[in-house]
């Protein structure tokens, strides 16, 4: 570590082995203290609010509340407090919704001991804390043509927020509730919910509503129009 002394740690994956196998290799490492762990996204979020850690490794999939979620709301919640997602998936799908979650490390679970302290007294720092893959992923989407769906520049229709318009658009692509969980990395029961909400707010009744919904409020493009 730098100029910190001891880097007090929470580790949160569902996996019961792999979580205590993390915590024990945290043991061994220098300048860091595991004050806690956690099985899924909601017991961290609680966690971080009883002790306030320096740093949460993260998992990514998990019940009830799954990594990004958990993320954005120890973010939100508690900004003295990093987050170093540790997990199994470098694809885009699990590596840009963490960062934008507000995940300021990303390590793959081969990562050794010194990877994981070096990500550690990076983001405490105030640096990103990425591994030599994950920083070639992100200059790789770097110099890859922008998407050209536009994001809307206004307000969403009846006070939809930005996660139910993202799931109406993966709606709108044809993608059953499954299908959009994993997309998104959330539970199907989540999926649901968001559904259900933004049904209620727009007064839709069915899937071929809502589809009919985006296209109208220019949220998804009907197939084979040309995007803008």
């Amino acid at each position: 570590m730098t100029a910190r002394t001891v880097a007090r740690v929470v580790v949160a994956d569902d996996q019961t082995v792999v979580r205590e196998g993390i915590v024990m290799l945290l043991g061994l490492l220098p300048g860091i203290e595991v004050v806690g762990s956690a099985a899924d996204g909601e017991e961290a979020v609680r966690i971080v609010a009883e002790l306030t850690p320096d740093v949460v490794l993260m998992d990514l999939r998990m019940p009830r509340c799954d990594g990004v979620e958990a993320t954005r709301r120890i973010r939100a919640e508690h900004p003295g407090t990093q987050v170093v997602v540790l997990t199994t998936y470098a694809d885009d799908e699990s590596l840009f919704p963490a960062l934008r979650a507000g995940a300021r490390g990303y390590l793959t679970k081969d990562a050794d001991g010194d990877e994981i302290v070096r990500a550690i007294d990076d983001v405490l720092s105030g640096d990103a804390g990425l591994s030599p893959k994950i920083q070639r992923r992100l200059l790789e989407r770097l110099a890859e043509p922008a998407r050209t769906l536009p994001e809307p520049s206004y307000e969403p229709p009846d006070g939809l927020t930005a996660r139910e318009v993202e799931v109406l658009r993966l709606v709108a692509e044809g993608q059953s509730n499954p299908e959009i969980a994993r997309t998104l990395h959330v539970s199907t029961a989540t999926v649901k919910t968001h559904i259900n909400n933004l049904f209620a707010k727009a007064g839709l009744r069915d899937r071929a509503q809502a589809i009919h919904y985006a296209y109208r409020h220019g949220l998804a493009e009907p197939p084979g129009r040309p995007l803008n």
